[in-house]
C-alpha cells in the first residue's frame, strides 16, 4: 500500500534520516553542523523571498548528503548528493515535480560545478549555503578547512593580504578570503541573501583588518 505524502512529514523524516547519516561524518566544515545552519538559513530566507519552504527545506538537508557517503562513492559530492537524494524522494513518495525542482537545487548550490540556478528555490538554498561561508561562522570554517586540507601556510610571508602576488590558496590560507569568500557576496541571487552577505563580509573584512593591525604592529618590546 502505497504511503500518502505529506509535506511537513517527509521533511521532518529526512531532517531525523540526513542527520542519522551525519552522525559518523567528522567533518567540522561539512558536516551535520553545516547542513543544519544551511537549512534553518534557507528556511528564513524562504519565508522572506515567498518561496515553496518544502523544495527550499528538502534542498538545503539532502545538498551535500554526498559527503556523508562511503569513500567507495567517488565523484563529485553534488552529483553523489542527487543520486542518494532521488533514492529518498522516491522512498517518501514524493511528487515528480517536486522532485524535480529539489534535484535542480542541489545541483545548482555547488560553487565548483557552476550550474546557474533558474527557480527561486533553487538560488535560495545557494545563497544559504555560501552564507554559511561567510561571517564569523565563515572564519571558522575557513580555518578548519585550511587545516583539513594541509595547508602549508598561513600567508604569504612577505605579502600576507595579496596585495602583489599571484593568490595561490592551496599554499596561503590567507589568499582564500581574496580569490573566493570577499567575493560570495557578489554571486548572491535573492534580496535577502544580498542583505546579510553585505553584513557577513564587512565582519570579515574587519577581522582582515585587525589581522593587518596585529601582524604589522611589532610591539616595542620586540624591537
Amino acid at each position: 500500500m502505497e504511503t500518502t505524502f505529506v509535506a511537513p512529514k517527509v521533511l521532518e523524516q529526512t531532517y531525523a534520516e540526513v542527520q542519522q547519516r551525519f552522525s559518523s561524518i567528522a567533518d567540522l566544515a561539512h558536516g551535520w553542523e553545516h547542513v543544519n545552519r544551511v537549512y534553518a538559513l534557507a528556511l528564513s530566507i524562504a519565508e522572506e523571498e515567498g518561496a515553496d519552504s518544502f523544495v527550499v527545506g528538502m534542498a538545503a538537508l539532502l545538498h551535500d548528503l554526498g559527503r556523508a557517503a562511503p569513500a567507495s562513492d567517488t565523484g563529485h559530492h553534488a552529483d553523489i548528493s542527487v543520486t542518494l537524494a532521488r533514492e529518498l524522494l522516491k522512498k517518501y513518495n514524493v511528487p515528480a515535480d517536486l522532485q524535480e525542482a529539489i534535484i535542480h537545487a542541489i545541483l545548482a548550490h555547488s560553487f565548483s560545478k557552476g550550474l546557474q540556478p533558474h527557480t527561486l528555490e533553487a538560488r535560495i538554498v545557494r545563497d544559504a549555503d555560501r552564507l554559511d561561508a561567510l561571517g564569523a561562522i565563515g572564519i571558522l570554517r575557513w580555518a578548519i578547512t585550511g587545516v583539513v586540507k594541509h595547508t602549508p601556510h598561513s600567508y604569504h610571508p612577505n605579502d600576507p593580504f595579496a596585495e602583489q602576488h599571484d593568490l595561490e590558496d592551496s599554499s596561503y590560507m590567507l589568499d582564500h578570503f581574496y580569490s573566493k569568500l570577499l567575493k560570495l557576496g557578489d554571486t548572491m541571487s535573492t534580496k535577502t541573501g544580498r542583505f546579510l552577505a553585505e553584513r557577513r563580509t564587512a565582519f570579515m573584512r574587519t577581522y582582515l583588518y585587525e589581522l593587518k593591525r596585529e601582524l604589522v604592529a611589532i610591539p616595542a618590546a620586540e624591537k
